[in-house]
């Protein structure tokens, strides 16, 4: 089988990544403690847990009698040493972020009880910890040395493949014999560098490719039943600056967010290929609310800025890369006509370097708003590091909402599942009435795979499961 990727590479899998490219291939490699299945957790590495009530002691029993794929043990102690390895200071950076990992597993006790079972004592609760271990990867010891030594053709995981190759055009990997979590369907894989999403397309009609992604929206239609469409949980937003400036005034923020005719934006900026983003995270998150915010109304946002003491408009001033999200320019000009209906002009700063452009984020340093993305699958996550003024995390613009706040602070020592997906609907429906962002919409984006699998469903973190492919060897197998 034959995966054909518009990015190709590995790196640290203790880095935090949001890479559906990269972290397809880490999946198949490592085993992490739980699979994420929906908005849910299934035990995988970890054949049960347990969790103290004030939601900061974890008890993790393994499954027994795994190895890794150079014969060493996958035991307690390797996983403690990966969790140990991800909470380092120099671990889970991403673009702009350093540490993230050891903003939940920092100053944890990690304590190894037997050869299968694993305490973590966190030094704060966390009751969506899982949503950490689901990218938790575990890592061959034996491989920490070439990893650190940023030798990242060294990949030792525990799972369903194993790496055989590694260049810049391709990544090649084989099935292991007798998984834990059984047999994948496909034998041999191997990830293909065609960074041209038309070359993807037509490798797949040939095939000579029995997967692509990243398809264009439109042309991808012809593929008929091989064409597979599914909602990207990554948000596409405004951050606003929140600490200063006239966007500190909770009544100009909503006020935005009533201004704008998301649908309008999907039809001319994305020519349909989106849904629009009503809150600060995507349906396919846990505790997702519905509502009826961030819905048009012109009037509304007029009155709030004339309340807010801009009867007669104002200018706000934009930071807008040229790409993530690649249609930047374009999603800022289609913006700009629609506020300047209630008056608002944008004043636009393009920023060509994406990474100092991430790093000027992450120092605070935005003008009134800026383009950009929110792609954690962690309600949690997103919540602690993105809107909480106590953390003012890396993407913190300056905004601070008690009754969100308290929210956050219940949800976290929350343990039951189902009163913790309530927390976080009341969050989202405060955050609705008081945005933090101007949220806008979540990408449909389109995989193509050989034959006719009906009943194939991306997951939902848009990540491909390539252990639960259907076999697609040759590309003529029905699913």
């Amino acid at each position: 089988m034959i995966i054909a990727q518009p990015r190709l590479g590995l790196h640290d899998p203790h880095d935090c990544t949001d890479a559906t490219d990269e972290l397809t291939i880490l999946h198949a490699v490592y085993d992490t403690l739980v699979r994420r299945v929906g908005q849910d957790f299934v035990p995988h590495l970890a054949q049960r847990w347990d969790v103290s009530d004030d939601a900061r002691q974890w008890t993790f029993h393994l499954q027994s009698g795994v190895t890794f794929h150079d014969g060493t043990p996958c035991d307690a102690d390797a996983v403690s040493a990966c969790l140990a390895r991800m909470a380092r200071e120099d671990k889970g950076y991403t673009l702009g972020a350093p540490a993230v990992w050891r903003q939940f597993l920092g100053g944890a006790q990690i304590d190894v009880l037997d050869n299968l079972t694993v305490r973590v004592t966190l030094a704060a609760p966390m009751a969506d910890l899982l949503d950490v271990l689901e990218q938790g990867f575990i890592v061959a010891p034996s491989a920490f040395p070439a990893l650190d030594a940023k030798d990242y053709s060294v990949q030792i995981g525990s799972g369903p493949y194993r790496l055989t190759g590694v260049t810049q055009t391709r990544i090649t990997a084989e099935r292991t014999a007798d998984h834990f979590a059984g047999a994948p369907e496909n034998a041999n894989v191997t990830w293909q560098l065609e960074t041209d999403p038309q070359k993807r397309l037509e490798l797949l009609e040939q095939g000579k490719v029995q997967v692509a992604i990243g398809l264009d929206f439109e042309a991808s239609q012809r593929l008929g039943k091989m064409r597979h469409e599914f909602l990207s949980p990554v948000a596409i937003i405004f951050l606003l600056n929140a600490a200063r400036g006239p966007l500190a005034d909770p009544r100009v923020r909503l006020a935005l967010s009533l201004a704008v005719d998301r649908d309008a934006l999907i039809a001319t900026v994305m020519q349909g290929a989106a849904r629009p983003l009503r809150g600060f995270v995507s349906p396919n998150h846990f505790g997702a609310g519905q509502g009826d915010g961030a819905m048009m109304d012109g009037a509304r946002a007029s009155a709030l800025l004339a309340e807010a003491g801009y009867p007669d408009g104002l200018t706000l001033q934009v930071d807008c890369p040229t790409r993530l999200p690649d249609e930047a320019e374009r999603l800022t000009a289609a913006l700009a006509e629609q506020l300047a209906q209630v008056g608002i002009a944008l004043e636009v700063f393009v920023h060509p370097e994406r990474e100092e452009y991430a790093h000027m984020v992450r120092r605070k340093e935005i003008r009134d708003l800026c383009v950009f993305d929110s792609s954690p699958m962690s309600t949690y996550r997103v919540l602690f590091e993105k809107i909480d003024s106590r953390v003012a995390g890396s993407w913190w613009q300056g905004y601070a909402n008690p009754k969100v706040e308290a929210l956050i602070d219940t949800g976290r020592v929350t343990t039951d599942r189902d009163a913790r997906a309530e927390i976080w609907r009341e969050a989202y429906a405060v955050l609705q009435e008081d945005p933090a962002w101007l949220t806008l919409y979540n990408p449909l984006r389109v995989i193509g795979l050989a034959g006719t699998h009906s009943g194939f469903e991306m997951p939902a973190d848009g990540v491909i499961d390539v252990a639960r492919l259907p076999r697609l060897n040759g590309g003529d197998h029905a699913g």
